[in-house]
């Protein structure tokens, strides 16, 4: 008998057609709680530092998403039948009271695999995202990224429209730590 998996969101907001993108041996669906254990961590690394995260703290904060976290879709790829992440990303949907009570999704932590790179999954997790962002009603999504990134951006439809800043609250930290 197959487990069910606690997964953070409903995956219908990920549609049929979505899902059929992907090629065979690979499956895009909702974080689930035991992620953990799949490499989800190893493939944010291929992003970015995380910091050194144990179990308990992942499930801390992913049941905190769970319980309060309407409006944060973070999704996988999945290789089957391994069950190993090789892509990960997320959708932080914002209601704003602007633009008519507009709703807008931010695109954030966009990562696949250095073995899966170059094989179009960051390109299929971006629409992934965009489609779930039209499925609960944004009128657009955004996102941030270095410029080095820009062009794999503009392949997914995206376009320059302004600049980001930060202010940090906390002791300095490299580039890297720091995101």
């Amino acid at each position: 008998m197959v487990a069910t998996l606690d997964l953070l969101f409903d995956s219908s907001v990920i549609s049929p057609e979505i899902k059929a993108a992907y090629p065979a041996g690979y499956t895009i669906r909702p974080l689930a709680r035991d992620d953990c254990h799949r490499g989800f961590f190893k493939c944010l690394q291929d992003l970015t530092w995380t910091g050194d995260i144990t179990e308990a703290q992942y499930l801390e904060r992913f049941d905190w998403h769970k319980k309060y976290g309407q409006g944060w879709y973070y999704c996988v790829v999945i290789l089957d039948p391994s069950e190993r992440v090789v892509g990960t990303g997320v959708v932080v949907v914002e209601r704003k009271f602007i633009h008519n009570l507009g709703i807008i999704g931010h695109i954030e932590d966009i990562s696949i695999a250095k073995d899966h790179q170059g094989k179009h999954f960051g390109q299929k997790l971006i629409r992934t995202l965009d489609s779930i962002a039209v499925n609960v009603g944004c009128y657009k999504t955004i996102l941030d990224c270095a410029p080095r990134n820009e062009a794999f951006y503009a392949k997914c439809d995206y376009e320059k429209a302004g600049t980001e800043m930060s202010h940090y609250f906390e002791e300095f930290k490299s580039d890297y730590e720091r995101g």
